[in-house]
């Protein structure tokens, strides 16, 4: 069963008559419900409203709700790689993708969408220390995030608009604890601030 195929649900508009709900828009209704709550706090009635799918059939197409969270995780991965790398297609030098990016993060931390959080970061606080399984799932996309600028300052030192002098892997590290910090306090009064303030101090680890 993929996402993106209609899943046949037991929630009737009448009696005999199913309703198909589309996998993608369930899941990222569920998203929602995990960046704001976390997941503990969000129990099975509380995604089935926000899904908008009896609690029964929730059961059907997932075990249970670490199962819809896990679905959700990876869904919520995927939806923010691929905005990434259409914020990073413009053939820009490295370093001009480099800022780019750091601006993209700087929107994700402001308005309803900082307080909504960053649900890879939330999950790594909440649940990686204990979670064997989803600690391994934050791990490789916060190895994928750091492969990315560690990529973009290669180009840029390849294409000149970055020294050779600078380590590459260290600062890439070192943007990604930057990166993941702005979504942390985007869900802060002043995390929209910070985050925009921290840009060109970032950008000067390029120098």
């Amino acid at each position: 069963m993929t996402r993106s195929e209609h899943i046949e649900s037991e929630v009737h508009a009448s009696p005999g008559r199913p309703r198909e709900f589309d996998m993608d828009e369930a899941l990222d209704r569920a998203i929602r419900v995990f960046r704001e709550r976390g997941y503990h706090a969000t129990s099975i009635s509380t995604l089935s409203d926000a899904m908008e799918i009896a609690t029964g059939s929730v059961y059907k197409a997932f075990k249970d709700k670490r199962a819809v969270f896990l679905a959700a995780l990876d869904r919520y991965s995927e939806k923010r790689a691929e905005q990434v790398r259409r914020v990073l297609a413009n053939g820009r030098p490295g370093r001009d993708r480099l800022r780019d990016l750091l601006e993209f993060y700087v929107a994700s931390s402001c308005g309803v969408e900082g307080r909504r959080g960053c649900l890879v970061v939330g999950t790594a606080v909440e649940l990686a220390a204990h979670d064997k399984e989803i600690a391994a799932r934050v791990a490789v996309v916060l190895e994928r995030n750091e492969t990315t600028v560690r990529d973009l300052i290669r180009a840029g030192q390849d294409d000149g608009s970055i020294p050779r002098t600078v380590d590459a892997e260290a600062t890439a590290r070192l943007i990604l604890c930057i990166t993941q910090g702005m979504r942390v306090l985007g869900r802060t009064p002043r995390g929209a601030a910070t985050a925009k303030s921290v840009v060109e101090p970032a950008m000067k680890l390029l120098a």
